[in-house]
């Protein structure tokens, strides 16, 4: 059974069909929503109805523009909740959409895959644009030649494994404010700015799972205290544990000494300075590689 059998059904004229969709959230969180009125279960997924969840008419091409719809819900507790998707929880979930006969769910067609792009919230509702496969061909692609590492510290260019002694350390909120600027107590063996351009990840409490880029990591009268460029997006409250990566500020010499990963170096720092591209030929005298003045 399949997109077949789903045809043959549409062409009776008589047609019990539905929609479905199903949405895995980046910590792999799987959910299954429907605008019919029971609920239906395939693809090892129960789609719930009574969620809410609808969508406008997709917009669908066969070259490489951007394939895109907008899904409207309501947010509850019991599908989607207004804390999660403030969190940024479901941001950039992967969304997949049937056409389903819902008397024979085994009978369906895929109408839509891609990702949730912006969310909106208002009322009690959310409006969340989908984005489809082809929004990754809008990413700039390539090398770029610069002094700077190009690389994100640990990814597969990178191949710096931040497993080792002294890059990853877990500390204890003593005190939050913003959700920003965490107190974290003495953390030993660790120096002054070690995390800065690092990120935190919030490993309990509701921040749980979230990610933030560090701005600042000093110690004031012994304690580590961090501050991020955007604050967390959930409450963070004393007692909750942090996670701290230990930063790169994409320098050879950082590289060199802070990682000893010289090696997977992506920068080129003996790229010439610009003013070197706006050398003119001059009339001096003497031209035995000294100075041009």
């Amino acid at each position: 059974m399949g997109a077949a059998e789903l045809h043959a059904h549409l062409a009776t004229g008589l047609t019990t069909v539905a929609r479905c969709w199903a949405l895995t959230r980046s910590d792999g969180l799987r959910l299954g929503f429907t605008d019919h009125d029971c609920d239906l279960d395939f693809d090892g997924l129960s789609f719930r109805a009574g969620t809410g969840l609808s969508a406008m008419a997709l917009q669908q091409a066969t070259g490489l523009s951007v394939d895109n719809t907008e899904a409207l819900g309501a947010l509850s507790d019991g599908a989607l909740s207004e804390a999660d998707v403030e969190a940024g929880r479901y941001d950039g979930a992967e969304v997949v959409c049937w056409l389903v006969n819902w008397a024979d769910p085994a009978a369906r067609r895929l109408l839509f895959r891609g990702s949730l792009g912006e969310i909106r919230r208002s009322g009690g509702a959310f409006h969340a644009e989908l984005r489809g496969l082809t929004e990754a061909l809008n990413r700039p692609l390539g090398r770029a030649y610069q002094k700077p590492c190009s690389a994100v510290l640990g990814d597969a260019t990178c191949r710096m494994d931040l497993t080792e002694p002294g890059y990853v350390r877990d500390g204890v909120v003593l005190s939050a404010e913003d959700n920003r600027l965490f107190d974290l107590g003495p953390l030993a063996g660790a120096e002054e700015g070690w995390f800065a351009r690092g990120r935190v990840q919030g490993m309990s409490g509701a921040a749980e799972g979230l990610v933030g880029s560090v701005k600042r990591d000093r110690v004031l009268d012994g304690r580590r205290v961090v501050e991020l460029w955007e604050p967390l997006r959930a409450v963070v409250r004393a007692g909750d544990l942090l996670r701290l990566t230990a930063g790169c500020d994409k320098r050879f010499e950082t590289c060199r000494l802070k990682f000893n990963n010289l090696v997977n170096y992506q920068g080129f720092p003996d790229i010439p300075e610009e003013d070197w591209i706006m050398v003119h030929a001059t009339q001096a005298p003497v031209s035995g590689g000294g100075s041009r003045r």
